[in-house]
C-alpha cells in the first residue's frame, strides 16, 4: 500500500508540473518516461521483495538517469536534422536564385 500512494503522489507531482510548464524538450521527455517506468517497475519488484517504496525509489532513480540519456540522444539527432533541412532550403533557394539569373541573362543576349 505504501508503494502505492508513493507511486500515486509521484504521478500527481508529474501530471501537476507537466500542466503548467512550457512544452517539454525531447530530453525532458525521456526523463519522465523513465523515471515513471522505473518506479513502476521498482515498486513491482520491491513488493517481491517486501519493500516497494525503496524498489519505486530506486527504479525512479535509475529510469530518471536512464530515461535523460536517451532523450538527450534523441534531442542531439532532432537538432542535426534541423541543421540539415535548413542547410537544405537554403541550397534550394540559391539554385532559384540562380536559376533566375540565367533566365535574366538568356533574356539579354535575345535582345
Amino acid at each position: 500500500m505504501k508503494g502505492f500512494l508513493i507511486g500515486l503522489a509521484a504521478l500527481v507531482l508529474v501530471a501537476g508540473s507537466l500542466g503548467c510548464s512550457a512544452p517539454l524538450t525531447t530530453r525532458e521527455k525521456g526523463a519522465g518516461i523513465g523515471a515513471l517506468g522505473g518506479a513502476a517497475v521498482g515498486g513491482i519488484i520491491g513488493s517481491a521483495v517486501g519493500h516497494p517504496g525503496a524498489g519505486a525509489a530506486i527504479g525512479g532513480a535509475l529510469g530518471l538517469g536512464t530515461g535523460a540519456l536517451i532523450g538527450d540522444q534523441m534531442q542531439g539527432q532532432e537538432q542535426q536534422q534541423q541543421q540539415q533541412q535548413r542547410q537544405l532550403e537554403q541550397n534550394q533557394a540559391e539554385l532559384e536564385r540562380q536559376r533566375r539569373e540565367l533566365e535574366r541573362l538568356k533574356k539579354e543576349r535575345e535582345y
